[in-house]
């Protein structure tokens, strides 16, 4: 299984043009957004994406009528964090915060996703992988 992750848009449209065609191209086969879309506008312009769109809402999610009213029009599917989901048989929990991945994260967990630092982040710890892209954004520096 192929998972496009993606997190902090902060609004940015035309780097998130540019990322629903990098993953349209990969053929992802869902899209992760870790929180801070910030505007209903930036889930419009994810509506192109040729995958599902599933997320959680970051610290600034604030304008959640307009998010949510954009979520359930594009059929996207996000929630307040923590969510977990299981994919072919791995556990996956993603958050916005690190933070909010204690006393979540478990030994059960296969792969932890998170934004919110603007920075990027592959961690591996025994069997787990701990991952934050970096910013959409284009504020500090993605992966």
């Amino acid at each position: 299984m192929r998972i496009g992750v993606v997190s902090d848009t902060h609004n940015n449209l035309r780097n998130v043009t540019r990322i629903v065609e990098l993953f349209n191209e990969a053929n992802v086969d869902v899209v992760v957004h870790t929180g801070d879309i910030t505007q209903a506008k930036t889930l419009d312009v994810m509506a192109d994406l040729q995958s599902p769109l599933v997320g959680v809402f970051g610290n600034n999610d604030q304008e959640r009528a307009s998010l949510d009213l954009a979520v359930a029009a594009h059929g996207f599917y996000f929630q307040d964090p923590p969510y977990e989901v299981v994919w072919e048989s791995r556990r996956v929990v993603i958050v916005h915060d690190p933070a909010e991945l204690d006393g979540v994260l478990t030994t059960n967990h296969d792969l932890a996703l998170h934004g919110h630092t603007h920075l990027q982040r592959i961690e591996h710890r025994s069997s787990q992988l701990i991952f934050n892209p970096g910013e959409c954004a284009g504020h500090l520096q993605g992966l």
